[in-house]
């Protein structure tokens, strides 16, 4: 029981939202009207009425890619053993 609460309200919370952000906006169009009830010795009967209509405007997302170049850095990891032999290499090359 809790469980299906507690999913009501995250789809309450995310039609909010939805529509405080702008990706819905919804208009009635025409209001509800209730049915006439009439009761008699033969039963009960109901004319008339119906439910209210809306308008749903909801946004897009467009998805799409592009090519680029993206620079990327380096990373050179030398054990300090490494880097003292690699300064030595340098000396000895240099003279």
């Amino acid at each position: 029981m809790r469980a299906v609460l507690f999913v009501l309200i995250i789809i309450v919370v995310a039609i909010i939202v939805a529509i405080a952000a702008g990706l819905i906006d919804i208009n009635q169009v025409r209001g509800g009207k209730a049915p006439q009830v009439s009761a008699t010795g033969n039963g009960v009967s109901a004319k008339g009425g119906h439910a209210p209509a809306f308008d749903v405007e909801t946004g897009s997302v467009k998805l799409g890619s592009k090519e680029t170049t993206v620079k990327v850095p380096t990373l050179v990891v030398q054990m300090p053993g490494e880097q003292n032999r690699a300064q030595a290499a340098t000396t000895n090359n240099g003279m």
